[in-house]
Protein backbone atom coordinates (compact mmCIF):
# COMPACT_ATOMS: atom_id res chain seq x y z
CA UNK A 1 0.00 0.00 0.00
CA UNK A 2 1.27 3.11 -1.05
CA UNK A 3 2.29 5.60 2.42
CA UNK A 4 1.32 8.73 0.47
CA UNK A 5 -1.93 8.38 -1.23
CA UNK A 6 -3.22 4.81 -0.14
CA UNK A 7 -3.19 2.92 -3.53
CA UNK A 8 -3.07 -1.11 -3.31
CA UNK A 9 -0.54 -2.79 -5.73
CA UNK A 10 -2.40 -6.11 -6.49
CA UNK A 11 0.13 -8.39 -7.62
CA UNK A 12 -2.73 -10.57 -9.31
CA UNK A 13 -3.71 -7.11 -11.64
CA UNK A 14 0.09 -5.89 -11.95
CA UNK A 15 -0.03 -2.05 -13.45
CA UNK A 16 0.08 -2.89 -16.77
CA UNK A 17 -0.26 0.62 -17.71
CA UNK A 18 3.26 1.47 -16.25
CA UNK A 19 5.58 -1.26 -17.58
CA UNK A 20 4.07 -4.34 -14.51
CA UNK A 21 1.91 -7.03 -16.34
CA UNK A 22 -0.57 -9.27 -14.15
CA UNK A 23 1.08 -11.49 -11.86
CA UNK A 24 4.32 -9.81 -10.83
CA UNK A 25 5.21 -10.25 -7.31
CA UNK A 26 5.90 -7.08 -5.31
CA UNK A 27 9.49 -7.86 -4.54
CA UNK A 28 10.04 -8.14 -8.79
CA UNK A 29 8.31 -4.77 -9.67
CA UNK A 30 11.44 -2.57 -10.86
CA UNK A 31 12.86 -0.23 -7.87
CA UNK A 32 12.08 2.95 -11.01
CA UNK A 33 8.27 1.78 -10.75
CA UNK A 34 6.44 5.12 -9.05
CA UNK A 35 2.39 4.78 -7.72
CA UNK A 36 0.57 5.72 -10.80
CA UNK A 37 -1.64 7.95 -9.02
CA UNK A 38 0.94 9.87 -6.68
CA UNK A 39 3.97 9.54 -8.15
CA UNK A 40 5.30 8.19 -4.94
CA UNK A 41 8.37 5.82 -5.17
CA UNK A 42 8.23 1.96 -4.40
CA UNK A 43 10.21 2.60 -1.19
CA UNK A 44 6.99 4.46 -0.38
CA UNK A 45 4.94 1.25 -0.13
CA UNK A 46 4.29 -0.71 2.96
CA UNK A 47 2.92 -4.54 2.66
CA UNK A 48 -0.15 -4.60 4.37
CA UNK A 49 -2.57 -7.68 4.74
CA UNK A 50 -5.64 -7.91 3.26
Amino acid sequence: MCLICGWIYDESTGDPEHGVPPGVAWQDVPLNWVCPDCGARKEDFEMVRI
